[in-house]
Parts: C-alpha cells; sequence; structure tokens
C-alpha cells in the first residue's frame, strides 16, 4: 500500500478543517477544550491512522492490520475527555465536550482512511447537534435559571455598576445573595435568567471588564 505526500497533505488539512469547525463552536461556548484542542485531537488521530494503514504495511509479512494502532485512539482519547468533566456539587459539566472531542477522534480517523464523504456528513451532523439542537434544549427542555457568582469590591455604587452590565445584556434576576469577607471584597451570588441571545461567555467577559469586578463563573 502506497500514499503520495500530496494525498498525506490532503487528509492532514481536511482533518484540520473539520475538527477546527466542531472546536469553534465549542471555543464560542466558553468550554475547556475548544478551538485548538478540537483541531490537534483530528489532526493527530489522522496521522495516525496514515501511520498504521500505510507506514508499515510493506514490512508487514502476511496478515496485516491496518487498524491496529489507531485502534488505540478510541480509548486513549477517554482520558482526555476525562480532563473536561467536572463536578460542581450535585452538576456534571463537561460531558458534552467530552463526547466532542471523541467524536473528532472518530472524524479524523475516518479523514485518515480516505472516507471523507463519511468525515464531511459527520462533521455536519455534529455541528448541527451542538448548535441548534442546543438551541432546542435552551428554548424547550432545560431550565433557564442559573446561578452568576461574582467576587466584587465592598465599595458603595458597585452593585449598580454590575447590575448596569446585567441590563445591557437582558438578563433578569430572580434573587440577590451578598457576603461580605474581611478583605474587602464581596461574593455576589446572582439568580438569573438568561436569554438563548445572550452568549454566556460575552457577559462574564463584561462583567469582569467592569470595574471593582474580580472574578465571574455560572454554577
Amino acid at each position: 500500500m502506497y500514499i503520495t505526500n500530496i494525498e498525506i497533505a490532503i487528509r492532514l488539512t481536511l482533518a484540520m478543517v473539520l475538527g477546527g469547525l466542531i472546536g469553534l463552536e465549542r471555543e464560542s461556548m466558553g468550554r475547556p477544550a475548544g478551538f485548538r484542542t478540537h483541531i490537534l485531537v483530528s489532526i493527530g488521530s489522522a496521522l495516525l491512522m496514515i501511520v498504521s494503514a500505510y507506514a508499515f504495511s510493506e514490512f508487514m509479512i502476511g496478515r496485516y492490520d491496518p487498524g491496529r494502532i489507531a485502534a488505540q485512539v478510541v480509548s486513549g482519547i477517554g482520558f482526555l475527555g476525562a480532563g473536561t468533566i467536572m463536578r460542581e456539587g450535585a452538576n456534571i459539566r463537561g460531558l458534552t465536550t467530552a463526547a466532542s472531542l471523541w467524536t473528532v477522534a472518530g472524524i479524523g480517523l475516518t479523514v485518515g482512511s480516505g472516507f471523507y464523504f463519511a468525515a464531511i456528513l459527520a462533521t455536519f451532523l455534529v455541528v448541527l447537534t451542538l448548535v441548534l439542537l442546543n438551541q432546542l434544549e435552551w428554548n424547550y427542555l432545560s431550565s433557564k435559571h442559573e446561578i452568576l457568582t461574582l467576587l466584587i469590591q465592598d465599595t458603595p455604587g458597585q452593585l449598580a455598576r454590575v447590575f448596569a452590565v446585567l441590563a445591557k445584556h437582558d438578563v433578569n434576576v430572580f434573587n440577590v445573595e451578598l457576603s461580605t469577607e474581611d478583605t474587602g471584597e464581596a461574593k455576589l451570588d446572582l439568580e438569573v435568567e438568561l436569554s438563548p441571545k445572550v452568549s454566556r461567555v460575552r457577559l462574564i467577559e463584561d462583567l469582569v471588564s467592569t470595574p471593582g469586578v474580580k472574578r465571574g463563573s455560572y454554577k
């Protein structure tokens, strides 16, 4: 079995593009494994598939299994995916990102083996699932209430600055809990309702860039 350098370049480049498309969606949601991680997983999987299928075939006598090396990707990617899963109280986050990494590894293997149509179709379906079905889940299936936790300076007018940013993003606030600390800082827990049009990442960025706000996260 033989593969040209041009074909290798095409497969690795296509793996980069397809992995990047999925990674862009994860990056836009502020997930720990985003654009670059998905690209690297996809390229690495494609490369291992190419090596497994072509690098040693001419040296093997008798039965040769071209998927032997690549098969280890399927189990090995589980360790990387596990790193994106976090437990916060009773909630577990990161399962979708772990699944997308596992799927991207499969797409990379598919590209590396030369099944371009299957890889492109799979990427389209994954992006469709992550983007459109996420909106469907957000609008009809899941609760929109979240707890937004901010670490702010305990100074006059600080709450007004925070609520001005929330109003700018059309965020509804249902409950407020403020606990002060001896360091001159305060922990602000807000029960909020986010519109489907609100970017959770952009909201945190705007809040953290507000004077007196030091840190922000969702629960």
